[in-house]
C-alpha cells in the first residue's frame, strides 16, 4: 500500500499544473451562460443560510434563547458550521462520482485517476475559500476582533481538503464499478446533514454514547472545529477525543482508498 500512496503523491505532483488549470476551467464552466456568473457561488449558500437563520433564530428562537446577551449573533454560529458543510455536501454529491463526471480524462487522455479527484476537490475548495472570505467579513461585521484562534482556519482547510480528496478517491473508484455506491452515499447526504451537528451543538446531546459516536464523524469534526475558531474561541486539539476520532476516520479512509485504488485502478477505464 505504501507503493500505491507514493504513486498517488507522485502523480499529483507531476500533473499539478494540469490539475490547477482543469480546476479553474471547471469553475468557469459552472458559471458559463449565467448572467450573474460567479455571483451564484454566493447567492445559493446565502439563501440557505438566511432560511435556516430565519427559521431557527427568528421563528423558533433557538439562537436567541440559547445564547447570552453578550454572545456574538447566532447567525455567526450558524454560518461558521454551515459554510464548511457546503464544501462537504459537494464532495458527498458529485465528489464521490467524479470518474463519471470526467469520463474523457479516463478514456481519452489517460489522466491518473487520483488526480481527477484532486481536480474536483480543488475546484470545490476554491469556492469554499471564497465563502470563507464572506465568513470573515461576517465575523468582523459582528464586532469580533482578529485573534490567535483564527490561525487554525488554514490548517482546518488543509485537513478538510486532504480528507475529502482521499474520500473521493475511495468512493469514486467504487462508484465507477457500481452505481449502487454513489446512490447509497447520495441517500445518506441528507441524514448526515441533520445528524452531524451542522445545526446543533453535539455537546448538548443528552446521550453520552451518541456524543462519542459523533466524534468519529469527520463532518462533525470540521463543523465543530470551525465553530470553535470563529465563535466559541477554542482550539480543535483541545478536544483529544475529537482529534482521535478524526485521525481514526482519516487513517481508515486512507487505507481503504489505497486498497481500492490498487485493486481497481486498471479496470476503471474498461468499466467506464
Amino acid at each position: 500500500m505504501l507503493a500505491t500512496l507514493v504513486t498517488i503523491l507522485k502523480d499529483n505532483w507531476q500533473w499539478r499544473k494540469q490539475i490547477a488549470r482543469l480546476a479553474l476551467f471547471d469553475l468557469v464552466k459552472k458559471s458559463r451562460g449565467a448572467v450573474l456568473s460567479w455571483a451564484w457561488f454566493f447567492i445559493k449558500p446565502g439563501m440557505y443560510i438566511f432560511c435556516f437563520w430565519f427559521a431557527l433564530d427568528v421563528g423558533l428562537r433557538v439562537g436567541s434563547g440559547a445564547s447570552s446577551p453578550d454572545a456574538p449573533p447566532y447567525i455567526l454560529w450558524l454560518s461558521a458550521g454551515i459554510i464548511p458543510w457546503f464544501f462537504m455536501q459537494d464532495m458527498l454529491s458529485a465528489g464521490i462520482d467524479v470518474l463519471h463526471r470526467y469520463p474523457y480524462l479516463v478514456n481519452k487522455i489517460k489522466f491518473p485517476l487520483s488526480c481527477i479527484s484532486t481536480i474536483f476537490t480543488s475546484a470545490t475548495m476554491l469556492v469554499q475559500l471564497m465563502l470563507m472570505v464572506v465568513l470573515f467579513v461576517m465575523y468582523f461585521a459582528c464586532g469580533m476582533r482578529f485573534d490567535a484562534y483564527l490561525l487554525q482556519v488554514p490548517l482546518l482547510l488543509i485537513l478538510m481538503f486532504l480528507f475529502w480528496t482521499v474520500a473521493s478517491i475511495l468512493f469514486s473508484q467504487l462508484s465507477a464499478m457500481s452505481k449502487d455506491v454513489a446512490n447509497l452515499v447520495h441517500a445518506m447526504s441528507t441524514p448526515l446533514f441533520w445528524l452531524s451537528g451542522v445545526l446543533f451543538n453535539i455537546k448538548g446531546v443528552p446521550l453520552e454514547w451518541v456524543q462519542v459516536l459523533l466524534q468519529f464523524n469527520p463532518i462533525t469534526f470540521f463543523v465543530t472545529a470551525f465553530r470553535g475558531a470563529f465563535y466559541e474561541k477554542t482550539w480543535f486539539w483541545d478536544d483529544p477525543m475529537a482529534c482521535i476520532g478524526f485521525a481514526a476516520a482519516f487513517i481508515i479512509t486512507l487505507i481503504l482508498a489505497l486498497f481500492v485504488y490498487k485493486r481497481f485502478n486498471e479496470e476503471v477505464a474498461d468499466v467506464l
